[in-house]
């Protein structure tokens, strides 16, 4: 008699997480899989005010969401990009955006065309180059629209993601699988069953007594990995000594006046503190290391950094920064915070959770034997979580702060090869040692080393192939044409009021 296939997938927790995987695997494996999640009401989630990176818009996409309503539904607004604070050195500002910064002529950066400009000055300020940032103008403005492509130039428009409540996008994927058939138990996990030959999981049983069988198991119980971590036993890598932050505080405040486009990040004493805009309130948080401050200090901080009054205490949240020694074993992968936590510095939580179940779903195995397709899953997911700690150290270890413990602390922390290597890089040449995979493009790396103070010593020659009057003339008519199409664009409030103004009724301003 053949092995029975897998047949039940049976998801263990909801959340961003759990709906995020219920929902694509509804859309995309629906009619070959029964599809059972089991959550309780009595477990909160860690979801505050999400900001995302614009691969979201993909997911969204694939699932057939339209962005107008989500955008309702989830009380969101648009995002162009993290506008960093006191990071490099105190008084200084930066945005990364989503968008490249110029324009690139014959497969060469603008990044070198700005630093060949600006070669002749002694001490060149690292902001010139968002002088010829379409998102920079965008985000200064406070506005926001459809924007295609940069007048009848080859420059590309806004690149763009969101800002939303995550419990509230979490409901909306709820509705979305349970109306494509993913069954809902509610209850509270009480033990894990196993088999006894090939250690895979065969059941969970809840506190009432109830069993849940399954084929395919996903941990979706954030950072208390009761499958992954509890049942089957998975190590965690702790990388606290490469980024020592280990809590945050968490609390919301009334609506900004403005509703600007863009996530903030400020660096503090001990930490850094973000702010996310929604529609009907504001996120915010102070993430921060205890090693170098206390929890009243770090409360303290949060609320004296606030632009609007609060609207709650602040939660707690505690977390070891790092990633399981593997993301699927046996026969259960793990998915959102069970699997790793790399904190919300640069917006990747809600990514990671849709690029693992991207994968899983790219992966998914027919049989029980998937020895295979585990140590793809494993090998690809690894790679990326290495690549986003790397570019989170950068913010951390390059920096020219040392008015406290944690910042001297950060700045002389030994780092990662790979991290050394792109810093050394950039420095001498402009040049990016980025890999063919990394998430983030070639302009993050950029916008980020120069916005933390690197400049760059010379530039690409290749540079030099056009003449200075040229060249001079290229970046004239390059800021020309983007000034006249952000002039163009509306207000990003009168573009919420238009398009998706939330269901709460509340407007923005």
């Amino acid at each position: 008699m053949a092995e029975r296939g897998v047949e039940k997938l049976v998801i263990v927790g909801g959340g961003t997480a759990g709906w995020i995987t219920a929902a694509a695997f509804a859309r995309l494996l629906g009619q070959r899989l029964t599809i059972e999640l089991v959550e309780s009401d009595a477990i909160g989630t860690i979801g505050v005010g999400e900001a995302t990176i614009p691969q979201i818009i993909r997911l969204n996409t694939i699932l057939g969401l339209d962005e107008h309503e989500f955008l309702q539904r989830a009380s969101g607004t648009y995002k162009l990009g993290i506008e960093f604070v006191d990071w490099g050195r105190i008084s200084s500002r930066y945005l990364h955006t989503f968008g490249d910064t110029g324009m690139n002529l014959g497969n060469v950066a603008f990044h070198h065309y700005w630093r060949r400009s600006v070669m002749g000055e002694a001490s060149p300020a690292a902001g010139g180059l968002w002088h010829y940032s379409l998102h920079q103008l965008a985000a200064d403005q406070a506005r926001f629209g459809k924007l295609d492509r940069v007048g009848n130039t080859a420059m590309a428009g806004l690149a763009y993601a969101y800002h939303f409540d995550a419990s509230r996008y979490a409901l909306h994927l709820r509705d979305y699988a349970e109306a494509r058939g993913v069954t809902r138990t509610e209850g509270m996990v009480e033990s894990v069953e196993r088999d006894g030959a090939s250690g895979d999981i065969t059941a969970i049983t809840l506190d009432d007594g109830r069993r849940v069988a399954g084929d395919f198991f996903v941990d979706c119980t954030g950072f208390r990995a009761l499958l992954l971590g509890g049942a089957l036993g998975v190590g965690y890598q702790d990388w606290s000594h490469w980024l020592p932050c280990d809590r945050a505080l968490a609390v919301p405040s009334e609506r900004l006046p403005t509703l600007v486009p863009f996530t903030r990040a400020t660096a503090k004493s001990a930490g850094w503190q973000w702010r996310i805009p929604l529609q009907h309130r504001t996120g915010n948080g102070h993430v921060y290391a205890s090693g170098f401050t206390d929890d009243n200090a770090a409360a303290d901080t949060l609320l004296a950094g606030l632009d609007t009054k609060p609207l709650d205490d602040p939660r707690p949240i505690h977390f070891t920064t790092g990633r399981r020694d593997t993301f699927w074993a046996q026969n259960c992968a793990a998915i959102g915070l069970s699997s790793g936590f790399l904190e919300p510095l640069e917006s990747t939580s809600i990514h990671l959770i849709q690029s693992h179940v991207s994968r899983l779903i790219q992966l998914f195995p027919r049989s029980k034997n998937a020895a295979a397709e585990r140590a793809e899953y494993n090998r690809r997911c690894m790679a990326e979580f290495d690549q986003i700690r790397d570019f989170l150290i950068l913010h951390y270890h390059r920096t020219d702060r040392d008015d406290t413990e944690f910042w001297r602390y950060c700045k002389h922390m030994a780092v990662p090869d790979s991290v050394t290597h792109k810093l050394e890089l950039f420095a001498a040449s402009g040049r990016v040692g980025r890999d063919a995979d990394d998430l983030f493009r070639e302009a993050s790396w950029v916008q980020v080393m120069l916005g933390q103070g690197i400049m760059p010593a010379d530039y690409d020659p290749m540079a030099d192939q056009i003449a200075p009057a040229q060249l001079e003339e290229f970046l004239a008519n390059l800021r020309n044409v983007i000034e006249h199409s952000v002039a163009g664009l509306p207000s990003h409030a009168d573009y919420l009021q238009r398009h998706c103004l939330a269901d709460s009724g509340s407007t923005p301003a």
